[in-house]
């Protein structure tokens, strides 16, 4: 180990991002051991001093701060991993590239356009490496999907449809706000399902077939008041709880996109379908190992829909796993993107999805938002 490059990694953010991100950093070497660079969990930073504390001595990390200013400061800090909530996202990324850190930052990349596009023209200017974890492209089933809708297997693509369901807020007695609930206040979170969910159906759309041009959208709110945790009132609530959307591809093909947290017995039902000229897939991330294919092609006698099982040897990923057959699981994900990461940072290639990729999913965003206010259609100014 004494002749890898080290990555000193400054984990922003104690929660359940910065667990699992933790568990990549930690795992990655046992895995990937031909990468040049090591990650070295050198600090970590949450305000609550007895909590970050335990978060480090927990996972390993060798010190902790409560001001993240003063981690970004550190001069034994290579990379900045942000896995706060998205109303800090923009001004810790802003600050990380000014002092010339490698970014590693949660999903959405912000709350609005404009501070997504503050992030991107600072890392430009500062010109370091960055990406954004939209862990659902390091599935390898779906990474096997990208394989085959590249190869031209499918042919010309009519449709695309996905959703991601769940139910935890329903509840009107629910509070929004402080720990654990920020995603439930606009101010914190930006926007409800549409950033937290549907952002990433619509990454993983636009990589696996290409731009979204324009939007017709529309949103809901279904619980109108709650109390916020951290005042204690009342408050009106900002997020949409649901949203459907559908839209069109730049290659002519049809979208059709729901997520919702009001969906009763769905905890994260995610899935998509590509059907196309000459095939088709679809994957669920209930039955996340697992590719359904079909191909016309096939002898009618014997032609449906075959299930693949992704856990082979010559499938993405997985020659770094266990027998064929056998699965893994959520976390493998986010494994894959730090290895993803390191070997970037050999090649000199970007490691996508970069800040750059999850602006153009931003634009998306917003596009659907501003559609379901004003009841219209509205172009995404994607450039992707």
């Amino acid at each position: 180990m004494s002749t890898k490059k080290e990555l000193r990694i400054g984990l922003i953010g104690t929660g359940l991002m910065g667990r699992i991100h933790t568990n990549g950093y930690f795992q990655v070497a046992h895995f990937f051991s031909e990468l040049e660079y090591r990650p070295v969990l050198k600090a970590v930073c949450s305000r609550n001093e007895a909590g970050v504390k335990a978060f480090a001595e927990q996972w390993g990390y060798e010190s902790f701060e409560t001001d993240w200013k003063a981690l970004i400061a550190r001069d034994d800090i290579d990379a900045v991993d942000i896995c706060t909530p998205n109303d800090t996202h923009a001004e810790i990324a802003i600050a990380a590239a000014e002092a010339g850190k490698m970014i590693l930052c949660e999903k959405p990349l912000a709350r609005t356009l404009a501070e997504a596009q503050g992030m991107v023209d600072a890392i430009e200017k500062a010109n370091v490496p960055n990406t954004v974890w939209y862990n659902y492209r390091r599935v390898p089933a779906v990474t096997l999907a990208k394989q085959i809708v590249d190869s031209g297997k499918l042919g010309k693509i009519f449709h695309y449809r996905a959703n991601f369901l769940q139910d935890w807020t329903i509840n009107a007695d629910l509070p929004q706000g402080g720990t654990a609930l920020w995603r439930l206040d606009a101010a914190a979170a930006g926007s409800g399902v549409t950033g937290d969910l549907l952002a990433h159906c619509i990454d993983t759309a636009m990589w696996l077939n290409g731009a979204i041009t324009d939007v017709s959208a529309m949103t809901k709110t279904f619980v109108k008041e709650r109390m916020h945790q951290l005042t204690g009132k009342v408050e009106p609530v900002g997020i949409d709880d649901a949203c459907l959307f559908h839209c069109h591809f730049d290659n002519g093909s049809l979208g059709l996109f729901e997520a919702t947290r009001y969906a009763r017995g769905h905890k994260a039902l995610y899935t998509f379908e590509i059907n196309g000229e000459h095939a088709s897939i679809r994957w669920d991330l209930h039955d996340m190992n697992r590719l359904e294919y079909f191909d016309h092609s096939d002898e009618s006698v014997v032609r449906g829909w075959r299930n693949i099982h992704v856990s082979d040897g010559d499938q993405p990923y997985m020659n770094r796993w266990w027998i064929p057959g056998t699965s893994i699981g959520y976390e493998h994900t986010f494994l894959h993107q730090v290895a993803d990461f390191l070997k970037s940072l050999e090649t000199g290639e970007p490691c996508s999805p970069n800040f750059q990729d999850a602006l153009e999913t931003q634009k998306v965003c917003e596009a659907v938002l501003e559609s379901a206010t004003s009841k219209s259609w509205k172009e995404t100014g994607v450039t992707v």
